[in-house]
């Protein structure tokens, strides 16, 4: 069984994109969730390799656990060759890993100015950053060429590329964002509004932010620099 080490996930999509694929496909695990806020979440934190988390510790593999979300994915659908965490087609897996690492590595203007908090919904005048705004015009872009090259290949289902995979895992946090600060959808096309809807009523996903608003009662769970940005 293998154990997730974590943030809480309302505030950090990192460990969230792995819980989703822990859970969408069923996969034995357990999470410890800590809280940086806290001294001893924090500590748990810094103990990890690169000082960040998700981390995903495997008995087999000895004492060094798997650090960094797209690490971990890829370590899941090595070992999970049933579970199609990437699409059967090799030019959809091909777009499905281009589209997952320039999230992974990129948006910088949206992950940094707004920060993840899945509970929490800002009205009235919040700033708009212009970098932010073009890099959820991209993140759009992005959905509706996902869309139309799987129904191109003939691949049915809602998702990104059909059933959902590691690449819906990836941007799910990011439709937080958008609903969190109120971004305009308006440009979104036919196609990424469809994934767009099927996400948010992904039952896996449902509970996940379900769970996430139980754990928002505890104030224990608390991180003060995530909370009233705007």
């Amino acid at each position: 069984e293998y154990l997730l080490i974590g943030a809480y996930i309302r505030y950090s999509s990192w460990t969230a994109r792995i819980v989703a694929i822990l859970e969408h496909f069923k996969i034995p695990y357990r999470f410890s969730q800590h809280n940086k806020a806290d001294p001893n979440g924090l500590q748990t934190i810094h103990s990890q390799p690169a000082r960040l988390v998700p981390t995903l510790t495997v008995p087999s593999l000895g004492p060094n656990p798997i650090h960094d979300s797209l690490a971990i994915t890829e370590f899941l659908a090595e070992s999970h060759p049933d579970l199609p965490l990437w699409p059967a087609s090799r030019r959809l897996r091909a777009l499905a890993r281009s589209l997952v690492a320039e999230f992974h590595s990129g948006f910088g203007n949206l992950r940094n100015n707004y920060h993840t908090n899945y509970v929490v919904r800002y009205v009235g005048d919040v700033p708009m950053i212009p970098g932010a705004v073009k890099e959820v015009a991209r993140f759009l872009e992005c959905v509706d060429l996902a869309r139309r090259e799987t129904l191109e290949v003939g691949v049915e289902g809602p998702y990104l590329f059909g059933s959902f995979g590691a690449a819906d895992a990836f941007y799910w946090p990011v439709l937080w964002r958008l609903r969190t600060y109120g971004f305009d959808l308006s440009t979104a096309s036919p196609l990424a509004r469809e994934w767009i809807v099927a996400m948010w009523k992904d039952p896996v996903l449902v509970e996940l932010g379900r769970q996430m608003f139980i754990d928002a009662e505890n104030p224990e769970t608390r991180v003060p620099e995530y909370e009233g940005i705007f």
